[in-house]
């Protein structure tokens, strides 16, 4: 039997029909997500690997996941280094609301999602990573292609920076990228340029400290006024040499103006509330001397 006669294969009446309908379904039964392109900071040219990433922008849109549960994939693995989540979805996006809300405002590769970028999903408070993009599902309905299918894993956060001006989702950089506690002087409560007592350190300003040849910089996370501990998160040295920061120089905030001293320089390495590094630490000093030119046994 032949297709439906009533129905005309690549007439743009009828797909825009079919399309305003797919998008009402998507609204109906979907749900509300930030969609986050990801900006590549500098780019390795040679391998293509490793390379800083930041998020500045987050687009509202619809999308609907279209897993039959709660979501696919492994599930939760225990392993010796702990716990792996491995959940992946499938985000369903119409075409039209995707170029009418996100696309439009991207300056390059407006044409389709891209794997790479994430998605947050509000209602489970989660962030997925697209993996991989299908641009021909379902397959030329009504000779048409009107919604983008993408398959994505949840997101595994690597130091990334994040600067969306959305509370929930920057909060994920704020626990989990590594940090230095500065413990500061009393003349970090003073704005060196307008000479006043201020509150705090303005959270996500960089912050500088000058030393031989280099510069160290770092994003502000967070501000103890009771403590003197400034935490700084995406620290590195301007000269593409490992340093750290020292109690040698004053640190100045590139937006509150505020220029104090270091007494004490910390790296924060306990990221989870949970970790249980020095207990490893304490529990392997009992029976290790690495001070010794062979810690395992005898020569």
């Amino acid at each position: 039997m032949a297709t439906n006669p009533y129905f005309k294969q690549g007439v743009r009446s009828e797909q825009t029909v079919y399309e305003d309908i797919v998008i009402e379904s998507l609204k109906m039964y979907g749900q509300d997500v930030y969609y986050l392109p990801r900006e590549i900071v500098n780019k390795d040219s040679v391998f293509l690997d490793d390379v800083p990433s930041t998020f500045g922008s987050a687009y509202k849109v619809e999308m609907y996941i279209e897993n039959t549960e709660a979501f696919d994939g492994e599930g939760d693995l225990f392993t010796k280094f702990g716990i792996e989540l491995r959940d992946q979805a499938n985000f369903v996006v119409s075409r039209k609301r995707w170029k009418q809300l996100v696309g439009s405002r991207l300056a390059e590769n407006n044409f389709r999602p891209r794997e790479g970028d994430l998605i947050y999903l509000t209602l489970s408070d989660s962030i997925f990573e697209i993996r991989k993009v299908e641009t021909e599902t379902p397959f030329y309905q009504m000779s048409n292609l009107p919604t983008f299918r993408m398959t994505c894993e949840l997101f595994e956060y690597n130091d990334e920076n994040f600067d969306t001006d959305i509370a929930e989702i920057d909060e994920v950089e704020f626990e989990g990228a590594f940090q230095y506690a500065l413990t500061l002087d009393s003349a970090g409560f003073y704005n060196n340029l307008a000479g006043t007592t201020g509150d705090n350190w303005t959270v996500g300003e960089v912050v500088t400290q000058t030393g031989t040849g280099y510069s160290m910089k770092g994003e502000v996370t967070s501000f103890n006024r009771d403590t003197k501990i400034l935490q700084i998160a995406h620290a590195g040295a301007t000269d593409g040499k490992f340093h750290t920061f020292t109690t040698t120089a004053q640190v100045t905030g590139s937006e509150s103006g505020r220029v104090s001293t270091p007494t004490l320089v910390q790296e924060l390495q306990e990221i989870q509330q949970d970790s249980q590094n020095k207990i490893f630490n304490d529990f392997e000093a009992d029976f290790l001397d690495f001070s010794e030119s062979n810690p395992f046994g005898d020569l």
